[in-house]
């Protein structure tokens, strides 16, 4: 699928739900913000998750009484109508990409469509990784080679310390060729074919990927991919994606 396609069937996807909810035409007011990293997790044990190193940035964004979040590289302020927000240029245009996903989080969320659109803070990352670790076990038994797709600490020490075998790809360059609990991280353009396609026999892919563009990359392939994480939240209720997020249980 390509990416204009993703978009474009995202944005049907939501507009049809705003429709059959009849909010499509409300005038109603959208604020988004970035968020500190102590705002967006507060304070953890570890320091190397990306929000702390400087690789994303959360926004926030607030429907009603709901809120929605995203990790983005493209971070802005803003305060509208749904409606400037549906207008979004979600190829082109980064910044209103985050925008849009982080009020589609909130909006799904207000709706009673998802949970999970508020990530989990302080000790909520590692206890996290143990609920994912458990999740993979139960419903995965037999498969053994993992592809992390996004650098995760938390969920790569799991990983690395159990049955498992990982591999990690990463698109931060501060992180690609470091050894982290025994793994080496990789490159996620340059071996990404060697990583997803030819190693992994189960996917484990960030949501964010949603926000920079990369998601096509991870759809419809022949391995089985579960997105996790908070960005993807409404957007996986929407389409139908395989979501796996224990957020709501440590916010």
């Amino acid at each position: 699928m390509t990416r204009e396609a993703f978009y474009a069937a995202l944005q049907s996807a939501f507009a049809e739900t705003l429709r059959q909810h009849r909010i499509g035409d409300e005038a109603v007011e959208i604020t988004c913000r970035a968020l500190s990293p102590e705002e967006a997790i507060g304070a953890t044990v570890r320091r190397d998750f990306p929000i702390l190193t400087g690789k994303d940035v959360m926004i926030q964004a607030r429907f009603r009484s709901s809120l929605g979040q995203a990790f983005t590289e493209a971070p802005l302020t803003f305060q509208g109508s749904l409606s400037d927000v549906l207008a979004a240029d979600l190829v082109g245009d980064p910044h209103a990409r985050g925008l849009y996903i982080a009020t589609l989080n909130a909006v799904t969320r207000e709706l009673g469509l998802c949970q999970g659109t508020v990530h989990c803070r302080t000790q909520g990352p590692e206890l996290c990784a143990g609920d994912m670790l458990a999740y993979l076990r139960a419903l995965y038994p037999d498969k053994r080679r993992v592809a992390l797709v996004g650098y995760q600490p938390a969920l790569l020490e799991a990983l690395a310390n159990s049955e498992y075998e990982v591999r990690v790809l990463d698109l931060n360059p501060a992180n690609v060729g470091q050894v982290r609990f025994g793994v080496t991280v990789e490159d996620g353009v340059r071996d990404y074919e060697a990583v997803v396609l030819k190693y992994a026999d189960l996917i484990l892919c960030t949501g964010s990927t949603i926000c920079n563009g990369t998601i096509t990359d991870y759809l419809d392939l022949p391995t089985e991919v579960v997105f996790f994480g908070t960005t993807i939240s409404g957007a996986a209720a929407l389409l139908g994606l395989k979501r796996a997020c224990f957020a709501d249980r440590y916010a």
